[in-house]
């Protein structure tokens, strides 16, 4: 029976290759995971996780790793960060997939509700019979109804049919006389005096208008005292960095800390190791937001290297005592920094985070370190 299972087919080319390298380092070394978990810190679970491709690995447990199998931590952490941007594009295209399911549902839904005959406005059955009928009533002339069937159906007779006074002289004395019909100039002058209304109120409108068009500096007038008015907004001022700090974030990756002011009080100790007799410290400084690695009783060509924010320095003992990389950028926890280091006699270790209380500037032998470093 094989040792690891086979990993995800869908996982990224990068992610497969690191997580091959990862086990072939723990086959070498001849660990078990449970022995790679009790001397990493991390749980078997997880490695079990990050070694079958379903989790990667962070990075201080990526070095753990390496200071127990004998890795040379540089190189594996640069498939780490290779695997790491592959990871992310995976999420960000699982992402994108999801929203698009969501916004395809959401189109099906409204597409439903279009469909009910109630909130398009379809015509029932009895508004199409009634417009049927109007359309047939309007087609009939006037003074000739018809009957269902097409024949002519009985209607108020002609005039020239209707009975007269003179056929019943007696009920002519006692009929009313007709009342006579209005004069054609009362009802003129009825209608004429709306309209006059109408056209005075026209007029007032012609001249509200002409004014407005003949005024046209108003508006602009209007707009420069509202603009007088309105508060100018206030300079941006950028934050001022104490005394002696010429650099802060990226404006420091690749320089002195000690040229730079970011070291001495501005600089604290998150995390520290060993390799061999050799201290190695990552220090940081909140000030200028950046973080460098400092060796200490190192021997002549003992190195230290650190690494973050996509930014790598190397410091290399010149002669016997103490040296220190130039900065790189930190953004995030400046506990899970890692700086990792290599004595001439082939001794590898990597620093490893400290309690709050000790995270301060201290020395090689535990108290307070005088170097402004």
């Amino acid at each position: 029976m094989p040792r690891w299972k086979a990993l995800p087919e869908e996982l990224d080319p990068q992610v497969r290759e690191f997580a091959g390298q990862l086990r072939r380092l723990i086959d070498r070394s001849g660990l078990s995971v449970a022995a790679v978990a009790d001397s990493t810190g991390y749980s078997k679970t997880s490695w079990e996780r990050y070694l079958n491709g379903r989790l990667l690995p962070p990075l201080r447990a990526v070095l753990a790793l390496a200071e127990q199998t004998g890795a040379h931590p540089s190189h594996l952490t640069t498939l780490w960060e290779l695997a790491e941007r592959a990871w992310s594009r995976a999420e960000m295209r699982q992402d994108v997939t999801m929203e698009a399911i969501r916004v395809a549902q959401a189109r099906a839904a409204l597409g439903e509700l279009d469909t009910d005959p109630a909130a398009t406005g379809a015509p029932s059955g009895k508004t199409e019979k009634a417009g049927e009928a109007g359309k047939s009533a309007a087609s009939q002339e006037p003074g000739t109804p018809e009957t269902p069937g097409g024949a002519p159906r009985p209607g108020p007779a002609p005039l020239s049919q209707v009975p007269s006074g003179a056929d019943f002289p007696r009920w002519e004395a006692v009929a009313p006389s007709p009342q006579p019909a209005p004069a054609e100039g009362r009802s003129g002058r009825r209608y004429r005096t709306p309209m006059i209304l109408v056209g005075a109120a026209g007029a007032v409108l012609v001249a509200v208008a002409g004014v407005l068009l003949l005024n046209p500096g108003a508006e602009p007038a209007k707009k420069e005292a509202v603009a007088r008015t309105a508060p100018a907004p206030a300079p941006s001022v950028e934050p001022a960095l104490p005394n002696g700090v010429r650099c802060t974030g990226d404006g420091c990756v690749g320089k002195d800390p000690e040229a730079m002011g970011c070291g001495g009080q501005h600089a604290t100790t998150p995390s520290r190791g060993l390799a061999g007799r050799t201290l190695i410290e990552v220090r940081y400084s909140s000030v200028c937001h950046t973080a460098w690695a400092r060796i200490s009783r190192a021997a002549q060509g003992d190195q230290a290297t650190i690494s973050a924010g996509g930014h790598r320095a190397t410091a290399r003992a010149e002669r016997a005592g103490d040296a220190y990389t130039p900065m790189v950028s930190v953004s995030g926890d400046p506990a899970k920094v890692a700086a990792c280091g290599t004595t001439v006699a082939g001794l590898k270790g990597c620093s490893r985070p400290l309690p709050a209380a000790a995270a301060g500037a201290v020395g090689p032998s535990g108290a307070p370190s005088r170097t402004p470093r």
